[in-house]
């Protein structure tokens, strides 16, 4: 059973690819599905693949070129990944598909409101510790003049270097207001974001990040930046706040306006989980996805190497 999934030529191969050790991996992945004559669509998950491609020898190029060009489809997260496959990987325009992300529904009901009773607002934030996911600027925002005063407590929770962080935030004065538990399980996850009044994410870079997509989906007012394709998503003051990269007193200014505004909170959740509902739920994605997959012709003849189809 297991062999006739792998080689019977009306299977599609999915095949899901981020930089490094994933694309040398696909790479023999690719080969074989061309070999037994399947189709195969690559399916590119990465916060910056330009970066990772240009970082490779010329030999390393040409054959990651050769994957991409010879798949019946590419799977892109947004405009600037697919932007990467057409101009830099030479795919052809009519062969890239957009697939925003998308999460399992947390709720199957109404969210919550959050009305202002004086209690602590809670802040999440789910992914990573390091700079990349931006949480240095995170801690100094926390520790701003403008969130001193107010009533708030945050959970910072992710792997990483966690003591690091934990130190940081113990120099900053945040130790009674300030957790990192380290890595969750995702029923852990779901459960501290339903706990929470606010998800912040401040990235320097990302596909789409699955943080802000919990966020969404648990009516969260999500506080993030418009890097990958959060823009395609997200409209700032309609369905999150974005914030610039790097920038720790605007951070700290739009965390602190959330606290303050318990009715902007409410608006911004709302606006998000009616967004994840319309366009990020899993029906949504499996519907486009069915739509690609749909467009895929199975079956194909295996044509020797170097003779495959190029763009």
């Amino acid at each position: 059973m297991i062999v006739d999934r792998v080689v019977a030529p009306q299977r599609i191969h999915h095949l899901h690819i981020a930089g490094r050790g994933s694309t040398a991996r696909k790479l023999i992945l690719g080969w074989l599905a061309r070999r037994l004559g399947c189709a195969h669509v690559l399916h590119l998950h990465d916060f910056d693949y330009a970066q990772d491609f240009r970082r490779r020898p010329p030999s390393h190029q040409r054959l990651i070129r050769d994957l991409f060009q010879k798949a019946d489809r590419v799977i892109t997260l947004g405009r600037r990944d697919a932007g990467t496959v057409v101009d830099l990987l030479g795919v052809p325009q009519a062969r890239v598909d957009i697939l925003h992300n998308a999460v399992p529904d947390p709720i199957r009901g109404a969210i919550k409101a959050f009305p202002d009773t004086g209690k602590d607002v809670g802040i999440v934030f789910l992914g990573q510790l390091g700079e990349r996911k931006g949480v240095p600027e995170l801690l100094k925002a926390l520790a701003h003049p403008s969130m001193e005063a107010l009533r708030w407590r945050a959970v910072l929770a992710g792997d990483g270097p966690v003591d690091l962080y934990r130190a940081k935030a113990a120099e900053l004065g945040l130790t009674n207001r300030v957790t990192m538990p380290g890595w969750l399980s995702a029923d852990d996850a779901r459960d501290l974001c339903r706990d929470s009044d606010i998800l912040v994410l401040p990235s320097h870079g990302e596909g789409m990040a699955m943080a802000v997509l919990e966020g969404l989906a648990q009516g969260l007012a999500v506080v993030t930046t418009p890097v990958g394709a959060h823009e395609e998503i997200l409209t700032d003051d309609v369905n999150c706040a974005f914030v610039p990269v790097g920038d720790p007193v605007a951070l700290a200014h739009a965390l602190a306006d959330l606290v303050t505004q318990p009715e902007r909170r409410n608006r911004l959740a709302g606006s998000g989980r009616a967004y994840y509902l319309r366009a990020l739920s899993m029906e949504a994605y499996m519907s486009r996805l069915d739509a690609v997959l749909a467009s895929v012709r199975p079956g194909r003849l295996a044509v020797p190497e170097g003779r495959g189809r190029s763009a």
